[in-house]
């Protein structure tokens, strides 16, 4: 069954499309990637689908919701962890947490065991009475993805997770998103330009270039249409005509660096 289905959906700003009409849909409890070089019309989609931004035209639906015309029930069953920092350095881990049970106005009596809970299962548990601002860059995201599972949403926008962080952090991150998928049937979208995040993590993925949706599959589908032994890396180049290097921009790597320091 899909969770999420997008029917021509488009997004102008004056005479330029960021987002050419496209149709995606996700089936509850997967994982599903959306790749692009800068400038592909990734980051305008998720803006939609978290409702941050209008669209120009065409329709979409998340658990049966209409983006239009029911933006704040959407937010109430979604879930959303952005690039930039979310989580208060200043509060401890538990407070931070505690914090988003009240903003999403979990019962009262339940606030606490599902705060422990998420904390348990994100491996935060020693550290949930420190700092936020004590935690590794790998730390904050386990903590921001706990915050944005609280009130066990029906899906899951996660906008470049692991972006800034070093090899063994982003292997954890991968880890828990995957338990979180595997044990809960979370349904997860998110945004990435490591190839090797949507091979391990994607069930399906969606490539775009230049605001349209060029090609979608699986990734062990969409290596074998390229030949046996293709990679993601491949399977880039050949649709959105570059390889994840040469679709750096001075602005990625600006935000990168930038995401990284916030992540300390």
């Amino acid at each position: 069954m899909d969770i999420l289905v997008t029917r021509r959906l488009t997004r102008r700003f004056g005479s330029f499309t960021a987002v050419n009409g496209i149709d995606i849909a996700v089936r509850q409890g997967e994982i599903f990637g959306l790749l692009g070089r800068n400038g592909a019309g990734k980051t305008t989609t998720m803006k939609l689908l978290t409702t941050l931004l209008p669209p120009t035209s065409g329709t979409a639906t998340i658990a049966g919701l209409d983006l239009v015309s029911q933006p704040r029930h959407i937010r109430r069953i979604m879930g959303y962890v952005p690039q930039i920092l979310s989580a208060d350095g200043e509060l401890t881990g538990y407070d931070n947490l505690m914090v988003f049970a009240k903003l999403f106005d979990l019962p009262r009596a339940e606030r606490a065991e599902r705060v422990e809970t998420a904390l348990a299962f994100m491996g935060l548990s020693e550290v949930a009475r420190n700092p936020a601002k004590t935690y590794s860059g790998g730390m904050i995201r386990r903590l921001e993805i706990a915050q944005s599972t609280l009130h066990r949403p029906a899906i899951l926008f996660l906008d470049e997770p692991t972006v800034g962080l070093d090899p063994l952090a982003r292997a954890a991150v991968w880890d828990y998103l995957l338990r979180l998928n595997r044990e809960f049937g979370s349904t997860i979208l998110l945004t990435t330009h490591y190839m090797e995040e949507a091979d391990q993590l994607c069930h399906r993925v969606a490539l775009m270039d230049r605001g349209n949706v060029v090609a979608t599959g699986s990734p062990d589908d969409l290596k074998r249409s390229i030949h046996a032994s293709a990679t993601m890396d491949d399977v880039f180049a050949r649709h959105a005509g570059a390889t994840p290097e040469q679709a750096s921009s001075y602005h990625e790597l600006s935000r990168t660096r930038e995401t990284a320091k916030r992540l300390g």
